[in-house]
């Protein structure tokens, strides 16, 4: 494994919109144990609604299950992979960060996007189209209620004069998603990543780039930020480069065995609209040795923190990783 190499568990926080249930609660514990066993991050999906169309899970709200994940480890890093930024209040944000980082000892990295089911925004009386605007906005007036005892904020969405919070444990570090999307059914996304996007990245100086596009676009993308660094006067050598993935390890020798087996595992999750031949082009799918040769590429290419996670709450898919994948990520 490269030394320079880090790893989070992209956590399977799922609860499934046909029963109301989430995953069986001794095996996420058990992922959890496995987690700081082996000092993987733990990192959670964001998603206001079901979206039927687009998913075939949803996800427990991200601050409520870091707070628990919290509660269950000492050591591992804990991360929102990612916050939907226009969909929060960033004094009612603040507040649950700051008691997060006192909860937890200070390990939580706050991850964001700006979103795109266009649903979700209108449930809480924005609009998609100012998805952009919103997620600037709420970086600034968070990181100044968390820094400042007094604080004040005068932006177009969000306003606010001499508030005091606490507790004020400052900024924590801010990863920011984006990058070009093979686009869904009626959704806005582009395949290719925005300059505004570009901004926000080398702005924060960490990346999460979203198993959502190409593998070749992920990387081109990771080029395209580095050249915006540069031409905005930031060393690109400071910038960090994380990416976002799902799997589903099988003993199967051939590709087609691989993603027969893998099938289930992953419409469960992310539901039937899309192709199988999609999900390959975007999801860690096929042979154990196919995966660690997709995850290498992407490590060859800059990629220094992965965070990868299995389709269920099975706590020997996290063994699998550790044993059969990670040692030979060099």
């Amino acid at each position: 494994m490269s030394n320079d190499l880090r790893v989070g568990m992209f956590f399977p926080s799922f609860v499934w919109p046909d029963s109301q249930e989430m995953e069986p609660i001794d095996q996420v514990d058990a992922c959890l144990e496995r987690c700081e066993q082996y000092g993987y991050g733990v990192w959670v999906v964001d998603h206001l609604l079901v979206a039927p169309g687009l998913y075939g899970a949803t996800w427990l709200d991200p601050m409520a299950f870091l707070s628990y994940a919290a509660a269950r480890t000492r050591t591992v890093e804990l991360g929102t992979a990612i916050l939907v930024a226009p969909l929060r209040q960033p004094v009612l944000l603040a507040k649950e960060i700051g008691s997060l980082q006192l909860l937890s000892g200070g390990r939580f990295n706050l991850g964001v996007g700006p979103g795109w089911h266009a649903n979700e925004f209108s449930s809480v009386g924005a609009h998609i189209s100012e998805r952009g605007r919103r997620t600037d906005e709420l970086l600034e007036s968070v990181k100044i209620l968390l820094e400042e005892p007094a604080a004040s904020y005068h932006g177009k969405y969000y306003d606010f004069e001499d508030v005091t919070l606490v507790p004020r444990t400052g900024m924590p570090p801010v990863w920011v998603a984006g990058g070009a999307r093979i686009p869904d059914p009626n959704e806005r996304d582009l395949p290719e990543i925005a300059l505004t996007v570009r901004d926000r990245i080398v702005k924060a100086g960490r990346w999460l780039s979203r198993a959502s596009g190409k593998q070749e676009w992920v990387k081109r993308d990771w080029k395209m930020i580095c050249e915006h660094a540069e031409q905005s006067n930031v060393d690109p050598a400071g910038l960090t480069f994380g990416h976002c993935n799902w799997f589903h390890l099988v003993d199967a020798k051939n590709r087609a065995d691989a993603i027969e087996q893998q099938r289930d595992a992953f419409t469960r999750v992310m539901g039937t609209h899309r192709s199988l031949e999609h999900l390959q082009e975007c999801y860690l799918l096929g042979t154990t040795e196919e995966i660690i040769e997709r995850l290498r590429d992407l490590i060859a290419a800059g990629c220094t923190y992965l965070c990868v996670g299995p389709t269920e709450a099975d706590p020997e898919q996290i063994d699998r990783f550790a044993t059969d994948v990670l040692p030979h990520l060099s």
